[in-house]
């Protein structure tokens, strides 16, 4: 094992160290803590006793502990974590990487698969996710497929063999192995040690997961943005008196389609905690872009102590920021959905934009059997909507045609709205198709690439919010400098602000 810190130029020894000396929370999954005297590794808060400083380096990734020849802790779980908050904030190629691999593209597609989409060779991007993160794709992603299974042991009823395809693994063998290797321990004995609960009232094909997310989490506010904006057919969200409750969905996977329910409330300690979650998968190849794509619809790996602290410091914010504090961008499971949903929405309400969403999963989404209330249909793909004459919309005959060009373009495979592109290149071709503006360029950016630096300063509720509770009138040319780079969340305490 190597004597020193791992990626010096990114992890500065010093402040990883007080945080591992302070069992700081808010760290976890930022970086872990590889122990030479124990050959494990850990995640900064674990309760463990403080190793020696000259007995420890600091990885970026869960993966390059492993491949520097460090097990995972018994004790405190390291990847039973949020992902860093960095892969958003600079979405640079490495972070942009981890999103895809977080979603089961290497899995599906294979290490050429993920480079394509990223615009690399295999090799050069091999070297650059090895430089940055201390591991390349595949062991990337082979430590993504030992969490899945990690999960789906410990909180699952399924079988091992299962577990294993559903995880991502190739063969039972090679899930046996992976696991004895990452974990010091069989399938079979991490089932033991945790056995899932099941019998009476489980539903036939569900899977029980967590989400864990870094806290204070404002899971009311987020709860009540998705369920303003419900789409029957495809959407249900159900909210207590208070605030807490649930939000379920249709969801088009991969290999077969799914459906996923959180439970969402307000988390208020600092530090990290988890939200439940129920999968019910047609194919358990899915579990891993299930996942992921619901983490993504909560903004699960936000750092909210840095986002307050740092829109806090500006006195026009600091009041909504106290009021809400650990608010998310609420950000989305399908970017074509996105993207068409913000077609529908410009220059008319909340509730009319749902009403047409409305009308054309009924009339054009795919009926599928959930066994849950409400959820009947996936949203229509790019190539139905497409396909459909732009007078057959109830809306302005130009808003029409933009709508199917746009989604022209997105079948095409012209327009990609994952997390893999560069935003400023999405956002640059989305703004060449005739119709697609500033607003819908940029809100779907805020919501389907994840963007946490998004102003729509032409934004109808941006300028109700700045007037009634700033006193402060907004042009477009006005852009709030010292915000960034948060502003994404400063727009939601504004939209926020105006419900009372």
């Amino acid at each position: 094992m190597e004597s020193t810190v791992t990626t010096p130029e990114q992890l500065d020894f010093e402040r990883c160290y007080t945080a591992v000396r302070s069992r700081d929370r808010r760290f976890d999954g930022v970086f872990y803590t590889a122990v030479r005297s124990t050959g494990i590794y850990c995640r900064p808060s674990c309760p463990a006793r403080t190793p020696a400083s000259r007995n420890v380096s600091f990885h970026r990734t869960a993966a390059a502990a492993q491949a520097a020849g460090y097990r995972a802790c018994k004790r405190c779980l390291p990847d039973a974590t949020p992902g860093s908050p960095d892969w958003n904030v600079a979405a640079t190629v490495a972070g942009r990487a981890m999103r895809l691999i977080c979603d089961g593209v290497v899995d599906r597609e294979g290490v050429e698969g993920l480079a394509t989409r990223l615009g690399y060779t295999s090799r050069h991007l091999s070297r650059l996710l090895t430089s940055e993160l201390g591991a390349g794709p595949l062991a990337l992603a082979r430590t993504q497929r030992a969490q899945t299974a990690r999960a789906l042991v410990e909180s699952t009823t399924l079988s091992l063999a299962d577990v294993a395809f559903a995880a991502g693994f190739s063969s039972v063998r090679q899930f046996n192995d992976t696991m004895l290797e990452v974990y010091d321990a069989t399938p079979s004995h991490l089932r033991g040690r945790k056995a899932p609960a099941g019998g009476k009232g489980q539903v036939a094909g569900a899977i029980d997961l967590r989400i864990a997310v870094r806290t204070p989490f404002r899971g009311s506010a987020l709860l009540r943005f998705l369920a303003d904006r419900a789409v029957p057919g495809i959407e249900v969200a159900e909210v207590r008196d208070d605030g807490s409750g649930s939000y379920a969905r249709t969801l088009d996977l991969p290999h077969g389609p799914g459906v996923a329910r959180v439970e969402l409330a307000d988390l208020d300690e600092v530090g990290s905690s988890y939200l439940p979650l129920r999968l019910v998968l047609d194919d358990l190849r899915d579990t891993t872009a299930a996942l992921a794509r619901m983490r993504a619809l909560l903004d699960a790996d936000a750092d909210p102590v840095a986002v307050d602290d740092h829109l806090s410091a500006d006195p026009l914010l600091a009041p909504l920021v106290a009021a809400r504090p650990g608010l998310r961008v609420p950000g989305h499971v399908d970017g074509t959905e996105v993207a068409v949903r913000a077609v529908l929405g410009q220059q008319v309400t909340v509730v009319a934009a749902r009403t047409a969403a409305a009308r054309l999963v009924a009339a054009h989404g795919r009926p599928v059997e959930t066994g849950v209330p409400g959820l009947t249909h996936l949203f229509p793909d790019a190539a139905a909507v497409a396909a459909l004459a732009p007078e057959e919309f109830r809306m302005p005959r130009a808003r029409g045609r933009a709508l199917v060009g746009l989604c022209a373009a997105i079948a095409a495979g012209e327009v990609v709205l994952d997390r893999g592109p560069d935003r400023g290149d999405v956002r640059r071709t989305l703004l060449a198709l005739p119709g697609i503006g500033p607003w819908t360029a940029d809100y779907i950016a805020l919501r389907a690439l994840g963007h946490p630096d998004v102003w729509l300063p032409t934004d109808v509720g941006v300028r109700n919010a700045l007037a009634r509770h700033l006193d402060i009138d907004v042009t477009p040319d006005i852009t709030p400098e010292g915000w960034a780079p948060w502003r994404s969340y400063a727009l939601l305490h504004l939209w926020t602000s105006l419900e009372g």
